[in-house]
């Protein structure tokens, strides 16, 4: 798509300084963007990216305007402005409607007719296929699934019985949603598998990241919220319910019957247990461990920077000292009571 700058200022609501006529067709990064390219700055430490950059505009605050040797697209949020205008730039394929031959529908289901189901996909019975709802390739669709409209499944996707997607949620291939949740019951050396008989609810305008797994409630449904994301490799358990507009980094493992709030974001690789409730607003970095539930919004952290190998050995030998002198302590505050 070609566009001009003064199209696009007037279309996302931007004051631009430069050439209303200059043509775009594309975007780029600071550094390698070319002069019919547009990029953004978002944070004051690639200013100096900025200054050499050869894009046609930047999307910036006001306040990086006067160091802008290109011209500037002036906003108060210039990543979300970018993104739309990427958006804008780049849009998603239009969905043929059809059904192709060698996928498999059980007679039962209802596809809408501008629906499209791709190649080798399988539909089961007395599912729903929403209008615009894209079904990729090799599919998996169980028995009573409901795919809102405009619904994409790219490829590879398996929805297990009884699963509801809203209307314009995206699922990268590989996800998984409603496999059985871990589930058993101790008898004596051996487990008893605990029938897994909830379902999973997905709101609208939710993304799913490729591989990632959401397992069915044990009893009620697993729940994502509208316009919840969720990065690659990710382990949603059973019962979890996550608020709206809450954003979860890769590898990150959630476990069964914990309640997040709206509006959290969750770094990459974090390990939260199981029956938590984390309030609303909390922003959690990567690679922590969160073991108890989080009662007030804020920042929390538990992960360990990394230091070189030597320096991290001895910092660990000091926390076993210290362990080492509580359990002391503990011992003589005993004997003497």
């Amino acid at each position: 798509m070609v566009v001009t700058l003064g199209e696009i200022a007037v279309r996302f609501g931007c004051e631009l300084r430069g050439d209303p006529q200059h043509e775009v067709d594309s975007v780029g990064t600071l550094s390698d963007a070319h002069p019919r390219a547009v990029t953004f700055l978002a944070e004051s430490r690639h200013r100096t990216a900025m200054a050499q950059t050869r894009a046609a505009a930047v999307v910036m605050a006001a306040r990086f305007a006067a160091e802008c040797p290109v011209a500037a697209l002036i906003t108060t949020n210039p990543r979300a402005t970018y993104a739309r205008i990427a958006s804008y730039l780049y849009p998603a394929a239009p969905v043929v409607a059809g059904i192709d031959p060698s996928a498999i529908v059980a007679a039962e289901a209802r596809i809408d007719p501008a629906a499209h189901i791709g190649a080798f996909a399988v539909i089961g019975p007395r599912s729903r296929i929403g209008a615009g709802a894209l079904i990729g390739p090799h599919c998996v669709i169980g028995a009573d699934v409901m795919v809102g409209a405009q619904v994409r499944l790219l490829a590879r996707v398996t929805l297990c019985d009884g699963v509801a997607v809203g209307e314009r949620s995206i699922l990268h291939p590989g996800v998984v949603v409603g496999s059985d949740g871990f589930g058993f019951a101790p008898d004596g050396a051996a487990w008893l598998k605990v029938p897994q008989v909830g379902g999973v609810r997905i709101g609208a305008d939710v993304e799913i990241g490729a591989n990632t797994t959401i397992d069915r409630g044990a009893i009620g449904d697993t729940v994502l919220a509208d316009g919840v994301k969720l990065d690659n490799q990710i382990q949603i358990g059973h019962n979890v319910r996550v608020g709206a507009h809450t954003a979860i980094a890769g590898c990150t493992g959630v476990s069964g019957s914990t309640v997040i709030g709206e509006r959290c974001q969750i770094g990459g690789a974090c390990a939260i247990g199981g029956h938590l409730l984390i309030t609303d607003d909390v922003h959690i970095t990567g690679f922590s461990m969160i073991s108890h539930s989080i009662p007030k919004p804020g920042v929390y952290s538990s992960g360990i920077p990394f230091e070189e190998a030597r320096t991290w050995r001895r910092m660990v030998a000091r926390f076993k000292r210290l362990g080492l002198k509580d359990r002391e302590q503990a011992g003589h505050e005993s004997k003497d009571d």
